[in-house]
């Protein structure tokens, strides 16, 4: 019986490729290194945390032309136009008196009760108001953020500025009703400068963290209402909050939190200035430390917070 063999057969040779033949297909180039290699860079990326800076520096007159143009707009179709700005804070005020002032009677426990009040609303109707719009910056400009590439901090900060700048008339107005209350100007009155600039730094933080978190989730804006205004409550615009906690088995640290509550310190710091009968006796201890701080943490940790998501605004 035969044995067939079963080695393999050798292969067969390979043919070199006549001259009218395709060159063999080659890997297609990485993406990436050709975009580098052309000097291309991704569309709305997010820049180094010191050239954010600079690009948001070089657009400081953009964001105070958009700030002016937004308060503007804001009034545009109002009969009484700008005056609102000043109605507005006033009528709150108007408001708050007749429930606290008369009804409640808080007024018979704080001296000079109308410029106590009316500075408590003026002072956080401005942190109110930066937070409500902040939290609309992106989801509210979308329109803006997907035509033009410019850094997205612009929109908060021109935001802050724009409510700044309201508050400035609202600080002419309490300026008449305090020389109305028999309060003379004093070197004192200069006081604040510092502690509305302090608030400034502190409202745009706080309006930066709610803009990145207002532009993924636009239901946050109609909750912000009640959380500002349970914060207002807590924040002794209308009364008094060493008068309150007299008498009661209150906790410390409970009173300590109220009283370093920031929109609290910065209430106080402006009563302090303006208000003869709110003296230095009033305030918590280091509160110009407290409104410092306060300050920083919010304007570091909101920019830092607001930069790390700018690749992502007004995508999706």
């Amino acid at each position: 019986m035969s044995h067939t063999s079963l080695a393999p057969a050798d292969p067969a040779p390979t043919r070199a490729p006549g001259p009218g033949a395709a060159p063999a297909p080659t890997s297609a180039p990485d993406p990436r290194a050709l975009a580098e290699r052309h000097g291309l860079t991704v569309s709305g990326a997010r820049p180094p945390l010191p050239e954010y800076v600079r690009l948001l520096w070089h657009r400081r007159h953009f964001i105070a032309a958009f700030a002016t143009a937004r308060l503007t707009a804001t009034y545009a179709t109002a009969k009484l136009g700008q005056l609102w700005q000043v109605v507005t804070p006033l009528l709150n005020a108007g408001v708050y008196y007749l429930i606290f002032g008369l009804l409640i009677g808080t007024r018979n426990h704080v001296p000079d009760f109308i410029p106590f009040l009316v500075t408590g609303v003026f002072i956080f109707t401005f942190t109110q108001n930066s937070l409500l719009t902040g939290t609309r910056a992106i989801s509210g400009n979308l329109g803006l953020v997907r035509a033009l590439h410019f850094p997205r901090a612009c929109l908060p900060v021109s935001i802050c500025l724009a409510q700044l700048q309201q508050l400035l008339f609202s600080i002419g107005v309490l300026m008449l009703i305090l020389l109305g209350c028999g309060q003379l100007p004093t070197w004192s009155w200069l006081l604040v400068v510092p502690a509305l600039a302090l608030q400034f730094v502190f409202n745009t933080g706080l309006a930066m963290i709610m803009a990145r978190l207002g532009s993924r989730t636009p239901d946050l804006a109609q909750l912000m209402p009640f959380l500002t205004r349970t914060w207002m409550y807590a924040s002794g615009v209308m009364f008094s909050i060493d008068v309150v906690l007299k008498g009661k088995d209150v906790p410390g640290f409970v009173a300590a939190l109220l009283h370093a509550n920031p929109a609290a310190v910065y209430i106080d710091l402006v009563r302090f200035a303006l208000i003869d009968s709110f003296t230095a006796r009033q305030l918590p201890p280091h509160i110009w430390a407290f409104a410092a701080g306060w300050a920083l943490l919010a304007g570091v940790v909101g920019f830092v917070y607001f930069w790390k998501a700018e690749e992502r605004y007004g995508r999706g």
